[in-house]
């Protein structure tokens, strides 16, 4: 990846936990560790997807529920009640509608012809290609960052 291009990925988490990052401005993954954010830039595109709506529960939702930009290149870590610090960066949301993988899965490279599509999720961070970004983002409703960069 040059200098001029950016990142794009998918983080995973319950929507209960998206939405409190979507009004927070903020995304924490892999329950608040912090290496996983480190490999990711300022300027790098983000999607949630969440397979359940609460945390714990097998409730399941199996949709994108959040996309947007990091601002910046700082990882911090925040204080929760009962002493929880996760690591955290910040987020530039965008307005968007959640998105139902399930229409989705015959066109994302990750997820194409492969009966066991949820495992690419499992990692609970993961890069995606330009193509797949905007895939999503058009499916949220979220034409800006749908457009695709093309390189001259």
């Amino acid at each position: 990846m040059d200098g001029n291009t950016h990142g794009h990925w998918v983080g995973v988490a319950s929507a209960e936990h998206v939405g409190l990052g979507r009004a927070q401005g903020f995304m924490q993954v892999g329950h608040g560790k912090e290496a996983p954010l480190r490999r990711l830039r300022g300027g790098d595109r983000v999607v949630y997807y969440s397979p359940v709506r609460v945390f714990g529960t097998r409730d399941a939702y199996q949709s994108f529920t959040a996309i947007g930009t990091l601002r910046d290149e700082q990882v911090y870590r925040a204080e929760m009640p009962g002493g929880f610090q996760p690591f955290r960066r910040d987020v530039e949301w965008s307005a968007g509608r959640p998105a139902p993988i399930r229409p989705l899965l015959g066109e994302l490279s990750f997820t194409r012809g492969t009966p066991n599509w949820g495992q690419a999720f499992r990692y609970g961070l993961f890069r995606i290609g330009e193509a797949d970004f905007a895939c999503i983002a058009r499916a949220m409703g979220c034409a800006a960052l749908a457009s695709i960069i093309v390189p001259i």
